[in-house]
């Protein structure tokens, strides 16, 4: 279905957008018609990077002349074009793909030999050009097949014994008569019209293997967000300092996505959070407390005496900062000498021309890092 496809197509452009758009990516499809249709979704999800180059996203198939003209190029070290492959059986067995880095299954894997065959893609290592891990994305459940048991060996079977059962101390009363059960629900139709039909991603699950193929632990992704923000925060008092500290609020998403992979916007919009700042979701998900709106935030510091410390125009670009954090997000104030520059602050006059209203750059320096400031001390009580 042209919605499905789409919805993958986004789900690994959200991927790459939040991880490194150029590395090397195999999209394993059902068929070569199939393989066409994904390519013709990533392009037209890609624009800005198929300008830059039309060989960022290449079919490269069985029937596909041009494409295979392009798969020495595809895995070769030191070419970065292609970026994406699509594919349905060519890249599956017999190429080294040297620099893969993300392997996407949007195709029923029939055997664990083929699985292990096409995973065997990714596990290249090669230190020396800093591949040292790959990721895979599996629309289709096929990581069933990592379970063998000529290597996990037989399960043991769990003792009945234990833990103990308390005796009871009082006889058990007579159980009460049975409620009558609810009506079962009547199951919801999924309509397919001509035009298509809603599609969504239900339930995301990341697992951990090992350089052998065992899987470690698998956790949703809530749960392992939170895993990996208690490991580099051990405490809400230490998270909070790390992020007043931080000269770029934008260097803690950076090190959950380069390290763990955690793409906190499509988290945020997976949730129905995008009005909250990074910030509170993440002290929602690792510590348990409730969350404010940018908009909750930045009325708090409106009603505090801070923006009454300057007058004129300098308050008026406080003002417009604090609007643009309500909309965007604190990561426009990383740069706060080239958030001058955008358009909606032309009416003030040039960068250097609004810094004399503060008194000098270091002086509107000074006020935008104020600013920040109150905006997070500003109706957090550390309150659950």
């Amino acid at each position: 279905m042209e919605d499905r496809i789409r919805q993958v197509a986004q789900e690994i452009t959200n991927y790459l957008k939040y991880s490194d758009r150029m590395q090397k990516t195999i999209v394993f499809c059902q068929s070569e018609e199939h393989a066409e249709r994904m390519r013709v979704a990533l392009v037209n999800l890609n624009q800005d990077m198929v300008r830059e180059n039309p060989d960022y996203v290449v079919r490269i198939t069985g029937s596909d002349d041009y494409g295979k003209s392009k798969l020495s190029y595809f895995i070769s070290v030191g070419t970065p074009y292609p970026v994406i492959a699509t594919t349905s059986k060519l890249l599956s067995t017999g190429v080294d793909c040297k620099m893969t880095k993300l392997i996407v299954l949007d195709q029923m894997i029939g055997s664990m030999t083929e699985f292990k065959q096409i995973i065997g893609r990714g596990t290249r290592i090669r230190e020396q050009d800093g591949k040292l891990y790959f990721e895979l994305m599996d629309f289709r459940g096929n990581v069933r097949h990592f379970a063998d048991p000529d290597w996990d060996g037989t399960p043991e079977k769990p003792d009945p014994n234990y833990p103990p059962k308390p005796k009871p101390t009082n006889p058990t009363p007579p159980p009460p008569p049975p409620e009558k059960p609810d009506p079962p629900e009547k199951p919801k139709k999924y309509i397919v019209t001509r035009s298509g039909c809603r599609v969504e991603t239900w339930g995301k699950v990341v697992a951990i293997y090992d350089p052998h193929g065992k899987l470690l632990r698998q956790e949703n992704i809530i749960d392992y967000t939170k895993t990996n923000v208690l490991g580099q925060f051990a405490s809400l008092e230490k998270f909070i300092q790390r992020w007043n500290s931080a000269e770029k609020k934008e260097s803690i998403r950076d090190l959950l996505r380069l390290e763990f992979g955690i793409d906190l916007e499509a988290l945020k919009a997976e949730q129905n959070m995008t009005d909250v700042d990074d910030f509170d979701f993440l002290c929602h998900i690792a510590f348990d407390k409730k969350p404010l709106t940018r908009r909750e935030r930045a009325n708090n510091v409106k009603k505090r005496d801070f923006l009454s410390r300057y007058s004129g125009t300098a308050r008026d670009v406080l003002e417009t900062l604090l609007e643009m954090y309500m909309n965007e997000g604190i990561y426009e104030l990383d740069s706060p000498t080239d958030v001058l520059k955008l358009p909606i602050f032309q009416r003030f006059g040039t960068p250097s021309r609004i810094a004399v209203y503060f008194g000098g750059r270091d002086g509107y320096l000074r006020a935008v890092r104020e600013l920040e400031n109150e905006l997070y001390n500003a109706g957090y009580n550390g309150s659950p």
